[in-house]
């Protein structure tokens, strides 16, 4: 249960050792009787459905353990990014994804999504460096001023995006929406106690770093409007 990238990775390199063998001896004789089957494609298909099913047995065993449940769905996500850009796989056939979008694991992996967000904003915001600009030596790529606590949370941010872009139905991406929204609530919320501990001195360092982290913010929520 705790090597998911053991039969993924297997699977991965049966796909890419049988792909010259299907596309020059078995496309072929099925191009020749005139059929429309893609060979690899249809291999490829017939082996995810093996993981669908090894992934269905075995998820209800690691939905409670938070470690072996986040780790099954990062190797399932670098599976399936391999899947369609290495091997070409179709989006219509079916995915890893549509597990991991039934309720009780899509659920589980909010939650646990969420628990680990929290954290890593809790770390960010309590770094030595929270305040400072990683670029702060080099002005002419730093016209914004962003501390680093404010980058690292719209990295945040994107990668989350970037974990569920590939789910198939738009009601799952839009509940993952609205954790990044609420992570975005929260974390004005974080910068707004921060804002009152430093009200005294409005020209100093801190206070003027959260004014910069806040118009970043803004900037980049604005650039990814168009990003349906």
């Amino acid at each position: 249960l705790n090597k998911p990238e053991w039969y993924l990775t297997q699977v991965l390199m049966w796909i890419g050792n049988h792909a010259k063998f299907l596309d020059d001896k078995i496309q072929p004789i099925l191009d020749k009787a005139g059929s429309s089957v893609n060979a690899g494609l249809e291999f490829s298909r017939a082996l995810v459905m093996l993981i669908l099913e090894k992934l269905a047995a075995d998820i209800p065993f690691l939905l409670y353990d938070d470690t072996l449940f986040c780790h099954l769905v990062d190797e399932v996500l670098l599976f399936e990014r391999d899947l369609y850009s290495v091997h070409g796989y179709l989006s219509s056939f079916p995915s890893c994804m549509h597990i991991l979008s039934e309720e009780s694991c899509f659920q589980r992996w909010l939650t646990v999504e969420k628990k680990f967000a929290l954290q890593k904003m809790d770390s960010m915001l309590s770094s030595e460096a929270a305040w400072v600009s990683q670029y702060k030596d080099i002005s002419d790529v730093d016209e914004m001023k962003v501390p680093d606590c404010a980058e690292t949370f719209m990295t945040l941010l994107l990668v989350i995006t970037d974990r569920y872009k590939n789910l198939p139905t738009a009601s799952r991406k839009l509940q993952f929406l609205g954790l990044q929204k609420e992570l975005v609530d929260d974390f004005r919320i974080r910068l707004t106690q921060v804002m009152k501990e430093e009200s005294r001195d409005s020209l100093g360092f801190r206070y003027c770093a959260i004014l910069n982290a806040v118009n970043y913010i803004a900037t980049v929520l604005a650039d990814w409007a168009d990003n349906v």
